[in-house]
């Protein structure tokens, strides 16, 4: 190699460090960071190999090709990156960035290792659409193996700009996707072509922010305040997962209780409203619950935390939230978390406080009952440790979404006070003895009928009925759960995985 060769290599190589002075402005005034800085925040200091970094060297202004892939160690485990550059004609993708992409695909399916995707991209470059659209190794085939990787590894996506067109699909095939507040954005058409194509006016926030998505489509997960709070959700989120389906959620030395599972923490009476985040912290150690979709159909919650040092997936009604009806969009929410969950090892336990699915022409019109359906799919396949818990009220299918006795959870237990039926007893008595209420002309006798039959009715629901029919498998007093939940989701650890020999089922959506 000539002294010019050197020369010329060391040039193009520094021209992928650090971005122009213009640029870096640009970033600075939008209060993002570099892409490199970015990556820097996200892997352990000196572990990032680089791949494909003199991509596109030959063509002047493209440094990399606008794309930053490689390996590195985060927090001590491997993983792979995708990092879009902004600064690189806004993240765009050109045949070279494509090409790199799918190699990471590739590493990834075949090594299994989970990949972060750092996305920053205003989608495929138009003048290079032949090179990088339609092809076999075209854009498409990262969305195609991004499905292959569905469930194999761990796939962790921050936004921190634009995710345009196309490129919308690669946080959609993400487990997770972290928003940035205020810069982050997914769309398929942008504004102006809404405006264009179906004569609508929206702002860009409206049409594909980060707030939207976080809290009315669902297409993320959490919104993070800048790029750094994004990488510390992104690492927080992986701590919970193992690197593979093949391996078990790391584990981490055990804390006592957030707080103390007192017998007034969950109000007697169905009709008082309390926030379940008290019980999660209650059954969770302290400081651990790493909630996802926050904003998101709030009446569900679901996360991550850790019970005596090892990771559990919660999903719990909210009654405080519209009471712990669920929606179209809880479900969805639900199914999604069950089947990451079932997908990377971690046990389940629900926390059931629900009065069934909504009901109403609107919902209806919705497809609540396949959304429904789909959530119970989902908890029907799961096959990892699971333990539902009766907090207060499981009423009509609500009993059934969360992992009923009919749907092979390792143990259906229940707080002293709870009650299991088709549904609660004013709804019971008037579903059944309506006209003969309404035949009882004097008030008081109306009245005193009407308590007799729902005195009948919660004996016959009572839980020490349930648990002498062997319906549910005990009853656990509150102070008591969580060391029967840590007891009985151990002695699950060996169970035999296997749900139903097929291709895949087909669920409803």
């Amino acid at each position: 190699m000539t002294h010019d060769h050197w020369t010329e290599v060391k040039v193009a190589r520094e021209a992928t460090l650090a971005p122009p002075e213009k640029a870096a402005a640009k970033l600075k005034s939008q209060n993002k960071l570099y892409v490199r800085d970015r990556i820097a925040l996200l892997v352990d200091e000196g572990s990032f190999v680089e791949d494909a970094q003199l991509a596109n060297a030959l063509n002047p202004g493209l440094p990399a090709d606008g794309v930053v892939t490689g390996r590195a160690l985060v927090d001590g485990r491997p993983a792979l990156l995708v990092a879009n550059d902004p600064t690189v004609k806004a993240g765009s993708w050109g045949a070279r960035t494509v090409e790199k992409i799918v190699r990471v695909t590739e590493v990834a399916l075949r090594d299994e290792l989970p990949i972060f995707w750092l996305i920053d991209s205003a989608g495929a470059r138009i003048t290079d659409q032949v090179e990088l659209f339609p092809g076999r190794r075209g854009a498409g085939r990262i969305f195609h193996n991004q499905v292959a990787l569905s469930g194999k590894v761990p796939q962790i996506c921050c936004l921190f700009g634009p995710s345009a067109a196309g490129g919308a699909y690669i946080p959609a095939f993400c487990d997770i996707v972290i928003m940035v507040d205020g810069n982050a954005s997914m769309y398929l058409g942008s504004p102006r072509m809404a405006e264009m194509v179906v004569g609508e006016k929206v702002t860009l926030e409206e049409m594909g922010g980060a707030r939207m998505h976080t809290s009315v489509s669902g297409c993320g997960d959490l919104l993070a305040s800048d790029d750094t709070e994004a990488i510390e959700l992104a690492k927080q989120y992986f701590s919970y997962l193992p690197g593979s389906w093949r391996s078990r959620p790391p584990s981490y030395d055990a804390s006592d209780a957030g707080r103390d599972f007192t017998r007034d923490l969950v109000p007697a009476e169905e009709s008082v409203g309390f926030d379940i985040h008290d019980v999660i912290d209650a059954v969770l150690d302290a400081d651990t619950f790493f909630e996802i979709k926050p904003s998101y159909a709030p009446e569900l919650v679901v996360g991550f935390g850790l019970l005596a040092g090892q990771v559990v997936g919660i999903v719990a009604n909210q009654p405080a939230v519209k009471g712990g009806v669920l929606f179209v969009d809880s479900a969805d929410k639900a199914a999604r978390f069950i089947w990451l969950c079932d997908a990377f090892n971690v046990p389940l336990v629900y926390l059931c406080d629900v009065p069934g699915f909504m009901i109403g022409s609107e919902v209806e019109r919705a497809g609540i009952i396949r959304h429904g359906a789909k959530m119970i799919t989902a908890v029907s396949e799961a096959t990892v440790p699971t333990v539902s818990v009766i907090v207060r009220k499981a009423y009509g299918a609500g009993l059934y979404a969360m992992c009923g006795p009919g749907f092979s959870p390792d143990a259906c237990i229940a707080l002293p006070t709870a009650k299991i039926a088709v549904m609660g007893p004013e709804a019971a008595i008037n579903a059944v003895y309506y006209n003969k209420i309404q035949e009882i002309a004097d008030e008081t006798e109306r009245v005193e009928y009407v308590s007799k039959l729902r005195e009948e009715y919660e004996t016959d629901i009572d839980i020490l009925r349930l648990a002498a029919d062997l319906v549910i498998d005990a009853i656990v007093e509150p102070e008591n759960l969580r060391n029967d939940l840590i007891a009985r989701l151990a002695a699950a650890q060996s169970k035999d995985r296997t749900f139903s020999h097929r291709r895949h089922g087909v669920p409803p959506v």
